[in-house]
């Protein structure tokens, strides 16, 4: 090749490189916009007294929620009753929102499989504020503060009652949400975001508490409907990716 002609091959491999990254970048940036289709998605565990799936009266319309919505374009959300053994195996990741107190023998197998390398994303709320037109008693209603029945102690950990109570700006992976009467966590574990959230090492697996549910409620809060469920789904990735 002569020399004048050098110039010009560098120039063109230069460009040729450019495009070249480029495309890739702009592939990436479309793969990354595109949701996965469900299949490919990872298996999220739901266990929840909250109106997530479907509304109080059980109606397939309307049913659904905006954070349900958030979950679904992520992940594939498999509701299940209780914390057992046959369950859980279903998956390594579980989110408990405000949940009945569990079983003695399912709180064994829950403790179980986070120490055998599950994680878990608990939403522990001691006042919770969601509105519902069931009466009190009603099994049927979520319960108003989180029913704990000794798996908070066992790791080392304390849920306290708002002070005051009312709308109060925390953190959550990453994210500046609004909560509602949100509680704090003391204990063993990592405490972050001013005692919102309390991250346990447990065996091999772990564990998050989070001190409040109502910042689900997004379509009823007056605040940032996205961070809040982009604080959700950051932490649940995060749990996930440990």
């Amino acid at each position: 090749m002569s020399a004048g002609r050098r110039p010009r091959a560098r120039v063109l491999a230069g460009a040729f490189v450019t495009v070249l990254l480029v495309a890739v970048a702009a592939l990436a940036l479309t793969r990354a916009e595109r949701p996965e289709p469900p299949s490919e998605r990872p298996v999220l565990l739901l266990v929840t007294t909250l109106p997530l799936i479907f509304g109080e009266e059980f109606s397939l319309e309307g049913g659904g929620s905006s954070a349900l919505e958030a979950l679904d374009a992520h992940y594939r959300v498999v509701p299940i009753g209780t914390t057992d053994a046959p369950s859980l195996r279903e998956a390594e990741l579980l989110l408990m929102a405000q949940p009945l107190a569990q079983p003695a023998e399912a709180l064994v197998d829950l403790d179980r499989w986070v120490r055998e390398g599950g994680r878990l994303l608990l939403l522990a709320d001691p006042k919770l504020d969601w509105p519902s037109e069931r009466p009190l008693g009603d099994k049927l209603r979520p319960p108003p503060a989180f029913a704990d029945t000794g798996l908070l102690a066992h790791w080392g950990l304390r849920l306290e009652g708002p002070n005051p109570s009312g709308p109060a700006e925390r953190e959550l992976g990453g994210h500046r949400i609004l909560a509602v009467s949100p509680g704090s966590l003391k204990g063993a574990c990592t405490i972050a975001g001013d005692a919102f959230v309390a991250r346990c090492r447990i065996g091999k697996g772990q564990a998050t508490i989070v001190a409040d549910a109502d910042f689900l409620n997004v379509d009823q809060l007056d605040g940032p409907k996205d961070r809040n469920l982009d604080g959700l789904v950051t932490e649940l990735e995060t749990l996930g990716a440990h």
